[in-house]
């Protein structure tokens, strides 16, 4: 009796980890629409995702923009750098493959509630204020979505200036090394959680990230495999192509 009850606890606790990882569209549906489009975020919603992971840039007019890469010409058909164009320059374009144009980072808290979770990614230099602009502007208006509202980047200097204009606001280190490196400097940071590739991760550094109570937010999932593999590792939020993978 008491080894079937210690058998059924040991499942119930893995039942519970996988109940609790958050499931991230990966540029909203990546899978299934172009990615980093509002047409993709609300594909991403519609199959369950808990949140959006999307990508900003600062247009050289100012605004914050959602895409992924620097250059225009692989995902749109317009050509140059995305910081070297205005916002109505963008807006002309269309993303590949869609009727779709490139939204900004204010259209999409537009199209999103409060119970969805948002990772930002910071892609381009000088993007932390404003982007932390609009935030501050969107919890002005609704203080719920503070809990929902996560900002990371590659580019670590680039979460220091973040980090200098809000002492509170939730950021993350994103590392395709080995994130046992990444914890000293997201503990200096006060950051609330490391990003990194699910190949790099095993039993042994999610333990030790956890226990520098720090959480992990893990990308770019999409096999049955690694799904099952990042939840029996108690990770916090899978970032993946197919949110309606779970």
């Amino acid at each position: 009796m008491k080894k079937i009850l210690f058998i059924f606890i040991i499942f119930l606790g893995c039942f519970i980890k996988t109940e609790n990882a958050l499931i991230i569209g990966h540029r909203g549906a990546k899978g299934h629409v172009a990615e980093n489009t509002l047409a993709s975020i609300k594909k991403a919603i519609e199959l369950g995702a808990d949140g959006i992971e999307i990508d900003v840039f600062r247009c050289l007019s100012g605004e914050i923009v959602v895409f992924h890469d620097s250059n225009l010409s692989k995902l749109t058909d317009g050509t140059g750098l995305i910081e070297k164009k205005t916002l109505k320059e963008l807006k002309q374009l269309k993303v590949l493959g869609t009727q779709e144009q490139i939204p900004t980072l204010l259209e999409v808290f537009e199209l999103i509630d409060e119970n969805v979770f948002l990772n930002i990614e910071l892609k381009g230099s000088n993007t932390a204020k404003g982007s932390l602009e609009i935030v501050k502007n969107e919890l002005s208006n609704n203080k719920a979505l503070h809990k929902n509202i996560l900002f990371s980047s590659f580019n670590w200097d680039e979460l220091r200036e973040l980090r200098k204009l809000d002492s509170e606001i939730k950021i993350a280190l994103i590392t395709k090394k080995d994130p046992l490196l990444a914890i000293g400097p997201a503990l200096s940071l006060n950051a609330s959680a490391i990003n990194p590739s699910h190949k790099t991760l095993n039993k042994q550094n999610t333990s030790a990230i956890h226990k520098a109570g720090l959480k992990i937010y893990t990308w770019t999932v999409n096999t049955k495999d690694q799904f099952t593999k990042m939840k029996r590792l108690g990770i916090h939020g899978i970032i993946t192509d197919f949110p309606e993978r779970r």
